[in-house]
């Protein structure tokens, strides 16, 4: 037996000790090394030894042990989640804190920040997935100093990405798509055959030709009709005499049942009564879920209010004149502020237990955005002057249509507003954002000459221009009723037509 078959055999046998028992001969290697002057050892023996060990510690075999990267919940109402983009690649260092990829929550793209240092190993939910749940797997780092090439990547299950939901035509099923039809090679038929075909209304299609080329003969359409009268009845018979022809029809899908309304085909001009399905963003699904949660679970009430904005108008002007710039929106979020300080009755949510009462004031702003609406949160809003909840509205508005809101930022408020004045609306009812209990739809200005009141210098009313403007407050019946929300309104209107009422508030 030559030196190097024996080196190899005494390679294997460490191998497999060291399977069966790995403590057994890490105890032996031990003794071995401590009596290493007692017991001699020959060559192949310590290299069997430091080949194993080598061998079983190596990354290359065992790989590089990952740290896991999760899909995280990044509002209180998030199931899953859409990658947007990676802000980091394969290979590249991680510190805690850094912005590894930005995710659409069901309220706004929010950036996902590391939480442990190491080295971006191997993404494994890339750019563009859709429907991703919380929890699930996206990525895989290794920590410093690691061979970020040879990390062990786990069994991955597969990512299902959401599913719309069926069509109101047909709940059951979804809508098939239409295909173009194959084409059809014409049937060769005998004259036999066609009289046969025609006298029992047959389908000409139903028949298997047994003919030469193709041909469909009596014997075939006879086997047909057999077979009809055993498995069910004919269909009645044609007239003698052939009917007009008629247009051709789109064909049927394969299910045997046709789509209504028509689905359209992509390329082609559309047709009456198709449609092109859209898909809907997180953002859009949880809307409508909210949505449809307020106007079925929470009794809505609307009370309105006209307020003169005269006094707020001058002021703006002398304010501009000071270089200070404020809208008529800050001074109704600071009038709202001021009036839930004075009635704090009003600042009220519904919780699972019951009517809540608030500490804080904090006016969720409505913004529009290509995404869908959402609610920034303008925070203690009592305790701040005009120019720092413009500042503030202004700053959180750009961070809303950019979708890069922190969950902190639109989550928690107590009251919402919601201006359309800048679109021209005049008076309009919104929906309540729950838990909270109101919400003020403001309209746009109008000017508009009324009668005044008598005043002291003169007993006759007189003509005078005032700037109106509507505001509805809709409220949950629950918790402010008509009695309470009409003094809110009315205390609303005396705090923004007498503007310096405010920085006293």
């Amino acid at each position: 037996m030559s030196t190097s078959k024996c080196c190899k055999d005494t390679v294997m046998a460490s191998c497999i000790r060291l399977l069966r028992g790995p403590l057994r001969l890490m105890i032996t290697h031990n003794a071995l090394i401590s009596q290493s002057k007692l017991i001699p050892h020959s060559k192949s023996q310590w290299s069997a030894s430091w080949t194993c060990r080598h061998l079983f510690q190596s990354s290359s075999v065992w790989g590089v042990a990952p740290l896991k990267v999760q899909m995280p919940a990044l509002s209180p109402t998030m199931e899953e989640g859409n990658i947007v983009k990676w802000l980091k690649k394969e290979g590249d260092v991680v510190e805690a804190g850094d912005a590894l990829c930005e995710i659409e929550t069901d309220k706004a793209v929010v950036v996902m920040e590391s939480n442990e240092d190491g080295i971006l190993a191997k993404i494994l939910v890339q750019e563009g997935s859709r429907g991703v749940r919380l929890g699930t797997l996206i990525a895989l780092m290794v920590g410093e100093g690691e061979d970020w090439k040879e990390v062990e990547i786990p069994r991955l299950d597969p990512i299902t990405p959401a599913t719309a939901p069926p069509t109101a035509a047909d709940p059951a099923s979804p809508v098939a798509p239409i295909h173009p039809p194959a084409t059809v090679k014409a049937l060769r038929l005998s004259p036999a055959a066609r009289h046969i075909l025609d006298t029992h209304g047959l389908d000409a299609d139903l028949v298997t030709p047994t003919g030469p080329r193709g041909l469909v003969t009596k014997e075939d359409v006879l086997n047909l009709l057999n077979q009809r009268g055993k498995g069910q009845a004919a269909p009645p018979a044609r007239a003698a005499t052939s009917p007009a022809p008629t247009p051709p029809q789109p064909a049927a899908p394969t299910t045997g049942r046709p789509t209504y309304p028509p689905v359209s085909v992509p390329g082609k001009p559309g047709a009456p009564g198709t449609f092109t399905e859209i898909p809907a963003s997180n953002v859009r699904r949880v809307i409508a879920q909210r949505l449809t949660q307020s106007k079925t679970t929470i009794p809505h009430a609307y009370a309105s209010v006209e307020c003169d904005l005269s006094a707020v108008t001058k002021l703006r002007k002398y304010l501009a004149k000071e270089n200070i710039k404020v809208s008529v929106n800050d001074f109704i979020i600071k009038a709202a502020a001021a009036t839930l300080r004075e009635m704090p009755e009003v600042n009220v949510i519904w919780s699972p237990e019951g009517p809540r009462a608030l500490d804080s004031i904090h006016i969720s702003i409505a913004v529009a955005t290509p995404r869908g609406l959402i609610t920034p949160i303008i925070k203690d809003a009592a305790n701040k002057g005009l120019q720092e909840i413009a500042s503030s509205a202004k700053a959180l508005a750009q961070k809303a249509r950019d979708g890069k809101l922190l969950p902190e930022e639109y989550q928690g408020g107590s009251f919402s507003i919601s201006n359309l004045g800048m679109f021209g609306i005049s008076g309009f009812s919104a929906v309540i954002n729950p838990p909270q209990a109101c919400i003020l739809a403001v309209g746009s200005t109008r000017t508009e000459v009324r009668l005044t009141e008598q005043n002291q210098d003169s007993l006759t009313p007189v003509l005078c221009t005032q700037e109106l403007l509507t505001a509805t407050l809709s409220s949950d019946g629950r918790l402010v009723d008509d009695e309470l929300a009409s003094r809110f309104l009315q205390k609303f209107r005396s705090n923004l037509e007498q503007p310096q009422r405010l920085s006293l508030a």
